[in-house]
């Protein structure tokens, strides 16, 4: 399709910044080219469609994405560099040696990245004695059961890293942060493992789209203020749970 030079994405952005295109022409330019007689703005409209708007997008599966016209591997990498790049700019990231104050910070850290999720994540923050973050990590994806976060899965890399407590956190795809009956229940099989180890399970934050739930907050880990592992502090009380959806 013959555009009028100037309407093109690229000369829109340089003539009038990046806010003033639409979600189709910024895709564009992150595709560069069409295909079998469409331009990148007709390919990226046609994403759009399939997948519901950006968010949508942003959550598509990369073989949904390489299904469209046009979209082949390289084209997808660059579409889900975007949407990382995105997350990352978004965030407030956990970076090692930074204390870890209460909840709201891994809800900062993690809802662009497990907010959109289709499927449950698992993971556990590692801290030092004085709850400094060393480093994060993945143990499980899907749904959610005792068999995928094993106790052993949850404290190999703490007993690597040498951690003396450990946060967990998962998603809810739902939407809905409230913990079920199963989250309750990892909790507690995860917290007996950990006095066992000597690694203490701080808290376990649950993530959604409409905000987030601490088990340590709701009772189910040991009260906010109690003596840590090693004589450290207990992870603070966030207050009110700012930033999460009233309960439901």
């Amino acid at each position: 399709m013959n555009r009028d030079p100037a309407d093109l994405p690229r000369e829109r952005l340089e003539r009038s910044g990046a806010d003033a295109l639409s979600d189709a022409e910024l895709v564009a330019l992150v595709l560069r080219t069409g295909a079998r007689g469409r331009d990148a703005l007709d390919a990226a409209r046609d994403l759009l469609s399939r997948h519901g708007g950006l968010r949508g997008l942003a959550r598509a599966a990369p073989r949904e994405v390489r299904g469209s016209a046009g979209v082949g591997p390289a084209k997808c990498a660059s579409l889900q560099a975007a949407v990382e790049i995105g997350h990352r700019v978004a965030s407030h990231t956990l970076r090692r040696g930074e204390p870890l104050r209460g909840p709201e910070d891994l809800y900062r850290h993690f809802r662009t990245r497990l907010r959109d999720a289709r499927h449950e994540h698992f993971l556990v923050v590692l801290l030092d004695g004085r709850h400094r973050v060393l480093r994060t990590e993945p143990v499980s994806r899907g749904t959610l059961t005792a068999s995928l976060v094993h106790p052993r899965e949850v404290f190999r890399p703490a007993i690597r890293e040498a951690a003396a407590a450990v946060v967990l956190v998962h998603n809810h795809p739902s939407g809905d942060p409230t913990p079920s009956r199963e989250d309750r229940e990892i909790t507690d099989r995860l917290a007996r493992a950990g006095e066992i180890l000597g690694i203490r399970v701080l808290d376990h934050v649950v993530v959604a789209e409409g905000g987030y739930r601490s088990l340590r907050d709701e009772g189910d880990l040991l009260p906010a203020g109690e003596p840590g592992p090693l004589g450290a502090p207990a992870l603070g009380p966030s207050p009110g749970q700012a930033g999460s959806a009233p309960r439901r």
